[in-house]
């Protein structure tokens, strides 16, 4: 049986924490910047944990990482 591919995208924009969680970096820190307020820029620093709803997709697309 042949292996799954990774979805190429998601690799690059996911890391797995040492727990099994999946963490990002949220959008929007690269231009563009003067248009929205100090707490969104200020929020958007921090990287973020997936929701469990979503873990189905990641495991769907990142099978190899869990």
């Amino acid at each position: 049986m042949s292996k799954m591919k990774t979805h190429s995208g998601a690799k690059k924009r996911f890391k797995v924490t040492g727990k099994g969680k999946v963490k990002y970096k949220k959008p929007g820190q690269r231009h563009l910047l003067t248009g929205d307020s100090g707490n969104q820029n200020r929020k958007a620093r921090k990287s973020v944990i997936i929701a469990k709803a979503d873990m189905k997709t990641m495991k769907k697309i990142m099978p190899y990482i869990f």
